[in-house]
C-alpha cells in the first residue's frame, strides 16, 4: 500500500504530507486504514471539513480521476464494506468519538481531524445556543425607528428592513445578498437602530473583515452610508469609522498561532460586524465566536453564492442553506409587526432555530431586468448552463463573449487587454495626477482562475508586459533583479501594518517630482500614499489577478479568461464571483465546453455543520 500511495503522490493525487500523516498514525499494519487516513488528510487539504465514511469508495477517490488506479488501491485495501470499515476505525487507537485526545474523530459516520471536529462543534453550538434577544426590546420603539430609517422603499417586501429587524432582535444574525443588494446600507441602518434604541448606553461597535483589503473597503463603504443618515452628533460619534482584519481584532501575533482574545479573555465590545463572511474558514470562525462575550451581538455579512474560504469549510454557505425554508410562525409574526412587511411562516415543521436569524437580500439595485450581466449571473448561479450560453449568443450592450480555442484567440485576448489598459498608461506618460491614474487603472481588470501557466496570473502578466513593452506603452527594465518601471501595477501579497498596506491592495509605480520611482496607493480615507519600492512588502505585477483575489472588488469593466482545458478550480461559484465584479461591462474569453462544465460544477465543501444545526446534535 505504501508504494501505491507514493505513486499517488507522484501523480499529484496526494501530497507527501498526506502519506506522512497516514504512515505516522497507522504504520504498515492495516492497508485499508492507511489509505483512509491519507484520503482524510487530502480532503482537509482540499478545504473539506470531514470525510464521510460512505464516500470511502473508489469512485470517489481523487474526485473521480484515475479510476483504474483508484480501483487498484481499493483492491489492495481489501475492498472493505462500510460496516467493516467503521468497525476498524472504531478499534483504531488513533480514532475516538472526539472526547479523547486522538488525532482523528469519528462522529455521525464522518471522519474528522481533531481540530476540525472541535471547530465544527464549537460553531454549531454557538449558532444553536444564540437565541433571539427580544426580552429588553420595546417593539413599538423599534418599529418607529425602523420606519424612520427605511422610508423610501417602493417594494411590497423591504428585505433590507427585515434584515435590520432580524439583526437587532438576535444575538447572532446572517445577512446574505449578491452585489448591489445593499448589504452595507442595511448594516449602517441597523447600527443606527441599535444606537437609537440604547440612547443611554455607549455601545462599543467593531467592524472586521477577513483581509486588510476587505477591511479597507468596509471602512470606506460604511462611512459613505452613515453620512447619508440623519443622526445627532452623539449618535454619529457612536458609529464605528474604522474596520480591521479579524486577525488584528483577535490580537494575532506575528509568527505565532496564539491569539490575545479567547474564551478566557473575551473581546470588549457590544456589537461586531463581520463583512465578506464567505471568506471566513471554519477554524477562524470558531476562534472568533470563542472570543465573543456572552452579551455581544454579531452580524455576519456576505454573499452565500460566492467562492468559499481558501481554507477548510464553507460556514456562510452551510448556515444559509436554511434561508429558503421560511421563518417559524412566531418569528414571522414578530418580524411582520416590526417592519410592516407581511411575512408568512415556512411550511416545514420543526424549523431549525438558526433559520430565524437569517435574511437574504433578494433585490439587486445594480442590475435591472434588461441587464445582460444580471441575467447571466442569475443563470450561472442557478446552474442553468444552456440558458447562460444562450444569453451569450444574444446581442447585449454590457457583455462581450469571445470563444477561446486556439493561439489566434489567445492573441486577441492579449491585444484586447492591452487596448483596455492603454488609457491609464497614456495618463502615466502625460504625468497626470496620481489619483486620476489610479482611478483609470481600476476601471478595468482581467481576472483568471489559475496561478500558473498561459491562462494563469504569472503567464498572462508576463505576456501582457511583453506586448505593452513592444508597443512602447511601458519601458520594462531588462535586468532580472529590477522589475520596477513607471506604470507598473502591483498587488501587495503580504500584510505590512506599519506601512498600512495589506494583502490584495493595488498600487501603481510612478515617477515623483525628483524622477524617482515610488509606489502609490489610495488609502480608505481617499488619501494617496507614496512608498519607496525598496520598502514595499512582498508584491507582484497586477495586470491580471485571480478571481479569489478580486472578491469584494468591483470594476466598471471586468474581463474573465478561463483555461481551454477544464481544471478542478474552475467552478460555478468562481464564474459567478467573477461576473459579479462587473459594474457596467463584462467580457468573457472561454471555450463553450469549459464554461458549461464550470456552471455544472458547484463547489462542494464536505462538512457536518448544516446537519448539526438542523438536528442541534452534540
Amino acid at each position: 500500500m505504501i508504494s501505491l500511495l507514493q505513486q499517488a503522490v507522484d501523480l499529484r493525487l496526494l501530497r507527501s504530507l498526506d502519506l506522512q500523516f497516514a504512515h505516522a498514525l497507522i504504520g504498515d499494519e492495516n492497508p485499508a486504514l492507511l489509505l483512509v487516513m491519507a484520503l482524510l488528510s487530502a480532503e482537509a487539504g482540499a478545504g473539506h471539513v470531514c470525510l464521510p465514511v460512505s464516500r470511502i469508495m473508489p469512485e470517489y477517490f481523487f474526485d473521480g480521476r484515475q479510476r483504474e488506479f483508484a480501483e487498484q488501491l481499493w483492491q489492495v485495501a481489501g475492498k472493505p464494506d462500510e460496516q467493516i470499515l467503521r468497525e476498524a476505525l472504531e478499534d483504531c487507537a488513533a480514532v475516538s468519538d472526539g472526547f479523547q485526545p486522538t488525532p482523528v474523530v469519528l462522529s455521525h459516520n464522518r471522519l474528522y481531524l481533531q481540530r476540525m471536529w472541535q471547530s465544527e462543534c464549537q460553531v454549531a453550538a454557538f449558532f444553536s445556543a444564540s437565541h433571539q434577544l427580544t426580552d429588553n426590546i420595546q417593539e413599538k420603539s423599534l418599529r418607529a425607528i425602523l420606519d424612520e430609517l427605511f422610508t423610501s422603499s417602493d417594494e411590497t417586501m423591504d428585505w433590507q428592513k427585515v434584515a435590520a429587524a432580524v439583526a437587532v432582535t438576535s444575538r447572532v444574525s446572517v445577512i446574505s445578498g449578491g452585489p448591489g443588494t445593499g448589504k452595507t446600507t442595511t448594516v449602517a441602518k441597523l447600527l443606527a437602530a441599535l444606537i437609537k434604541l440604547n440612547p443611554d448606553k455607549n455601545l462599543v461597535i467593531r467592524l472586521a473583515a477577513p483581509t486588510g483589503k476587505a477591511a479597507a473597503r468596509l471602512t470606506e463603504s460604511l462611512n459613505s452610508a452613515v453620512r447619508k443618515l440623519s443622526l445627532t452628533e452623539k449618535q454619529f460619534e457612536s458609529m464605528p469609522d474604522q474596520a480591521q482584519t479579524i486577525h488584528r481584532l483577535l490580537g494575532a501575533q506575528p509568527d505565532s498561532q496564539q491569539l490575545r482574545y479567547d474564551r478566557d479573555n473575551p473581546l470588549s465590545l457590544d456589537v461586531l460586524v463581520i463583512d465578506e463572511a464567505s471568506m471566513v474558514d471554519l477554524p477562524m470562525m470558531a476562534r472568533l465566536v470563542d472570543a465573543l462575550p456572552s452579551y455581544a451581538k454579531i452580524v455576519l455579512l456576505g454573499d452565500r453564492d460566492q467562492l468559499a474560504s481558501v481554507e477548510a469549510g464553507a460556514v456562510l454557505g452551510d448556515v444559509c442553506r436554511f434561508v429558503e425554508i421560511g421563518y417559524s410562525a412566531v418569528r414571522a409574526e414578530q418580524l411582520s409587526r416590526l417592519t410592516g412587511c407581511q411575512l408568512t411562516a415556512g411550511e416545514q415543521e420543526n424549523i431549525p432555530e438558526v433559520r430565524d436569524r437569517l435574511c437574504l437580500l433578494r433585490r439587486s439595485y445594480r442590475f435591472d431586468v434588461d441587464s445582460g450581466i444580471g441575467q447571466l449571473a442569475a443563470a450561472v448561479n442557478q446552474g442553468k448552463s444552456r440558458q447562460a450560453l444562450s444569453i451569450l449568443q444574444q446581442p447585449l450592450n454590457d457583455i462581450c463573449f469571445y470563444p477561446l480555442f486556439d493561439d489566434e484567440d489567445y492573441q486577441r485576448l492579449l491585444t484586447e487587454t492591452v487596448l483596455s489598459y492603454r488609457a491609464y498608461l497614456q495618463l502615466v506618460a502625460k504625468q497626470a495626477p496620481v489619483k486620476e491614474i489610479l482611478d483609470e487603472f481600476n476601471r478595468y481588470r482581467l481576472l483568471c482562475a489559475l496561478r500558473e501557466g498561459p491562462f494563469g496570473v504569472s503567464g498572462l502578466n508576463e505576456r501582457i508586459e511583453q506586448l505593452l513593452h513592444r508597443q512602447g506603452l511601458i519601458r520594462r527594465p531588462m535586468g532580472i533583479f529590477s522589475r520596477g518601471y513607471a506604470g507598473r501595477p502591483i498587488m501587495i501579497s503580504r500584510n505590512d501594518s506599519t506601512l498600512g498596506l495589506f494583502n490584495g491592495d493595488i498600487g501603481i509605480m510612478l515617477r515623483d517630482e525628483n524622477n524617482e520611482l515610488r509606489a502609490y496607493f489610495q488609502l480608505p480615507d481617499g488619501q494617496i500614499k507614496g512608498i519607496q519600492p525598496s520598502r514595499l512588502p512582498q508584491h507582484e505585477t497586477a495586470y491580471v489577478m485571480t478571481v479569489h483575489k478580486s472578491q469584494g472588488s468591483e470594476f466598471e469593466h471586468t474581463a474573465l479568461v478561463l483555461p481551454t482545458q477544464f481544471a478542478p478550480v474552475v467552478s460555478r461559484e468562481l464564474v459567478y464571483t467573477a461576473m459579479t465584479r462587473a459594474r457596467k461591462k463584462l467580457t468573457l474569453y472561454t471555450h463553450d465546453a469549459v464554461l458549461r462544465q464550470a456552471i455544472q460544477t458547484p463547489t462542494q465543501r464536505r462538512s457536518g455543520l448544516a446537519e448539526r444545526l438542523s438536528r442541534q446534535v452534540d
